[in-house]
């Protein structure tokens, strides 16, 4: 019996190969059937032949396809790098504000992180910083920020900006608020009077801020007249315009919120009342866990000249001037 050998690319017509020895039907040592006798391959053969060119072909050509498809696939992921989770924990003024909003998309454009903002109070982001929960925090709480360093939570604490607390009221100030000589006389008049005060009662920086002002006056606020909201800044002024009653908010949220509400400023720029915020990043040393790099590529962002750029330029063409002030040295 004539043995027929295989030729890459035609492995049927091979298969259907002629005796030519005894031009008898036989079949392949492999166990396919041969065509008819003859010295000649068959039409139906031929077909079959040319077909499995075409099979052939198609396979390799759709191979090639996937080759390049994949290569493509390898360059694009080499240009897009998955970007590692940065988590900030922050007052909600820089997120009332709007501040966030252009600052985080920046940020991520220029290193490869995706920003995770809890917006809470200073006290709490503290907090999280203290149980290793964030990587970077925002911070409008001096003393507190410092008694967090001094704890060892902290491996650095820089200067961001700065703007103003407001004491604001109804717009008939019916205690005569505005026309005290300083923000603890202000405060003064509404305890006598027991004029409705929303405090944030959250251990924010604004609930702090207010708490030393009060103790500064030698007052310790109680009573039916002193309620706490324990929300949000935006949250604390809507519900202080909803009952006319007296709170303390930083300038950036109520010029942010202010057109919303009906309430005026009293007392505001007095020493007292200068709202400055830290950036920290939380000690690596301490919570391995922590995006170390991350929360160091933030602080140079936010304090390098891209970052204090915005900061300078941040509501002007809104509200008609900026809504902090740049701090970074």
């Amino acid at each position: 019996m004539h043995v027929c050998h295989y030729v890459a690319g035609d492995f049927i017509s091979n298969a259907l190969c002629q005796d030519r020895h005894n031009g008898k039907p036989g079949f392949h040592r492999h166990g396919i059937r041969r065509t008819q006798t003859g010295g000649s391959v068959s039409m139906r053969s031929a077909k079959i032949a040319n077909l499995s060119r075409v099979t052939t072909v198609a396979i390799l050509s759709l191979l090639l396809v996937l080759a390049a498809g994949c290569s493509r696939t390898e360059k694009t992921n080499r240009k897009a790098p998955l970007k590692t989770n940065l988590i900030l924990a922050t007052t909600t003024s820089t997120q009332d504000t709007g501040l966030l909003d252009e600052l985080a998309p920046k940020f991520e454009k220029q290193y490869p992180y995706q920003v995770k903002t809890i917006a809470v109070g200073s006290g709490e982001a503290l907090a999280m910083g203290q149980r290793g929960e964030a990587d970077v925090l925002l911070a409008h709480s001096p003393q507190s920020e410092e008694e967090f360093m001094a704890g060892g939570y902290g491996s650095s604490r820089q200067p961001v900006m700065h703007n103003w607390f407001l004491l604001v009221g109804p717009k008939d100030d019916p205690v005569g608020a505005a026309n005290a000589g300083s923000v603890s006389e202000s405060l003064n008049a509404i305890s006598e009077k027991r004029a409705l005060f929303i405090s944030r009662g959250d251990e924010s920086g604004t609930h702090k801020k207010e708490l030393n002002i009060w103790e500064a006056a030698g007052i310790k606020p109680a009573g039916a007249w002193y309620l706490q909201s324990g929300q949000g800044m935006g949250e604390t002024l809507r519900i202080a315009d909803q009952k006319k009653a007296y709170t303390l908010v930083d300038e950036g949220t109520f010029l942010a919120v202010g057109s919303s509400v009906s309430l005026k400023v009293i007392k505001s720029k007095e020493k007292d009342l200068k709202n400055p915020y830290s950036v920290i990043r939380v000690n690596a040393k301490r919570f391995p866990k922590v995006n170390e790099k991350g929360a160091r590529d933030f602080s140079k962002f936010i304090t390098g000249p891209a970052g204090q750029t915005l900061i300078k330029t941040f509501g002007k063409e809104k509200y008609g001037k900026p809504l902090f002030t740049p701090d970074a040295r």
